[in-house]
């Protein structure tokens, strides 16, 4: 059923946008007006907006994503709703007004009439890959097999909460050193571009040959004045071609191999990936999933091609009668305490509950090794910083000197 997108005015004539799902715009509109409200606007959810001509967006690709924290409130909502008893076409129409994201809306609303044509909710998810991850559309199929979908649903909201909480926490602590190198970058130019040419007049008129750092920071100057926009065009160049490589296959394959084997950079990505596998892989065998597709699931969000790789590699050697540890060692990459981890989980019969282990563990390995790197990186930035200013501030104040000597 198509799905309709409207302004309208209600009573107080206060304009008001929603969404609605009917065989027509003709019954959209009645189904609007049934609402106690006056439609302004009706068309159809993915259509250009009226004005815009139908070769306008050609060639862009716009898509509306949904945010993590939506999804998981989300999730969460359906989880209460379904452990009260409602059933599950009415709990998920009823997350549809309240819902924050516009994306979200649509895709319920697309998800509730798929669920009244017969369809099983993980079928209707699969539908939305960019919303739903294999993850959640396979964890919510075990749970529809085994009768748990409100516990599923919970879990589910508590891995992506935990997702989330390490990505925020990533990126605040990246945003003193990003700050920094802007600051700085933007101070260092203001003095080559704008002090430094001002002091070149008056080193000029002194006519004195001038000490070699003082010559060296005039040339800089009037090479950045001049070539400026050669050096802007290629950093845009060079950020262009990384992003055209990494969304290649093979550029992105040796993208990673490189990131994975860089000193401080690989050991963080590999505590990344490492609590994120065991974290999902636990969460999928607890929840009925087979070992085999956990694994084909867990190789797609490892985040990394070369881990992702080593996962697929290892699944082969479990279908062949081998233990999950002794598969993951065989690649090199995975931390010898995980894989130690895993295998007195396998030897104990408590699998699951060791990679819950094993993710929390590395969770916090993670922010250590990130707090760690942010301790070293914070004084070198300002020790490079004073370092630069320092130099021009020498190479400025050099020629004063010598000239006063010359008067005494």
């Amino acid at each position: 059923m198509p799905v309709f997108e409207y302004t309208a005015l209600n009573i107080k004539g206060k304009t008001v946008a929603g969404i609605v799902d009917a065989d027509s715009a003709a019954m959209a509109r009645q189904k609007i007006r049934s609402g106690g409200l006056y439609p302004v606007t009706i068309q159809e959810a993915g259509e250009p907006p009226t004005g815009i001509k139908p070769g306008f967006l050609s060639g862009l690709q716009i898509v509306n994503r949904v945010k993590a924290d939506d999804l998981t409130v989300m999730t969460r909502q359906l989880s209460s709703l379904v452990g009260a008893g409602i059933p599950l076409v009415s709990a998920i129409d009823a997350l549809i007004p309240h819902s924050r994201s516009q994306p979200l809306k649509k895709q319920l609303t697309q998800i509730k009439n798929a669920l009244l044509e017969g369809k099983s909710l993980s079928s209707a998810l699969s539908d939305h890959p960019q919303t739903f991850s294999a993850l959640y559309t396979h964890m919510v199929n075990a749970g529809e097999s085994s009768g748990t979908l409100e516990m599923i649903l919970e879990r589910l909201a508590d891995v992506l909460e935990k997702q989330q909480l390490m990505k925020t926490r990533i990126r605040t602590a990246m945003v003193y050193p990003v700050f920094m190198t802007v600051v700085g970058i933007g101070v260092l130019s203001f003095l080559v571009v704008v002090i430094v040419p001002g002091m070149a007049q008056i080193f000029k008129d002194m006519n004195q040959a001038l000490p070699g750092p003082t010559r060296l920071l005039l040339w800089a100057s009037a090479w950045f004045r001049m070539w400026w926009w050669a050096l802007l065009s290629g950093f845009a160049g060079l950020t262009a071609l990384c992003i055209s490589l990494y969304r290649s296959g093979k550029g992105n394959a040796m993208l990673d191999r490189i990131l994975l084997r860089a000193p401080v950079i690989g050991s963080l990505i590999c505590k990344i990936s490492t609590a994120r596998i065991a974290r999902t892989l636990g969460s999928l065998l607890q929840n009925g999933v087979s070992m085999l597709t956990a694994l084909m699931i867990v190789g797609r969000i490892a985040g990394n091609s070369s881990i992702s790789h080593a996962v697929e590699q290892a699944s082969l050697q479990v279908e062949k009668g081998k233990g999950l540890a002794a598969s993951l060692e065989t690649s090199g990459i995975f931390p010898s305490l995980a894989l130690q981890m895993i295998q007195v989980g396998e030897q104990t019969g408590e699998l699951e509950a060791m990679l819950y282990r094993t993710a929390d563990l590395f969770d916090r390995e993670t922010e250590s090794s990130m707090m760690r790197m942010i301790s070293i990186l914070e004084p070198t930035l300002i020790l490079v910083m004073g370092v630069m200013v320092g130099f021009i501030v020498l190479s400025v104040c050099m020629p004063i000197f010598e000239m006063n000597q010359l008067v005494m």
